[in-house]
């Protein structure tokens, strides 16, 4: 086997590793997507009443937002920790925490947002 050529092992290994940064992304939209819904959901029903419920529900959808991406970040950390790339530029731990530390950041402040922030 040429020396210069990575062992079919090795490009397995490499493609354990995208599909895995594939997976975050993934669960990174869906994240985003349930922060959508909990400011969607505020925004259409701000008469409902009582005035608790629309904001109860956003507020759920906010808290769901950052257990998907938190538990979708140890995943991913764990896994590119295990794993060990040959060819491939893979994605930095660091990068994937700053994403979550992000949006569980913004997903908390909209949370306080809904709460404190009266629109008539």
């Amino acid at each position: 086997m040429n020396e210069q050529q990575p062992s079919r092992d090795a490009l397995a290994e490499d493609r354990t590793i995208l599909a895995n940064e594939r997976t975050f992304a993934s669960w990174m939209r869906t994240s985003l997507g349930c922060v959508a819904i909990g400011v969607g959901f505020q925004g259409l029903f701000p008469t409902m009443q009582p005035a608790w419920v629309p904001r109860a529900i956003a507020t759920g959808f906010l808290v769901l937002a950052i257990l998907v991406i938190t538990m979708a970040e140890r995943r991913a950390s764990a896994v590119l920790e295990r794993l060990s790339a040959h060819v491939v530029v893979t994605a930095k731990v660091m990068n994937l925490r700053l994403f979550t530390i992000l949006i569980c950041l913004g997903a908390t402040a909209l949370a306080v947002a809904i709460w404190t922030v009266r629109i008539d």
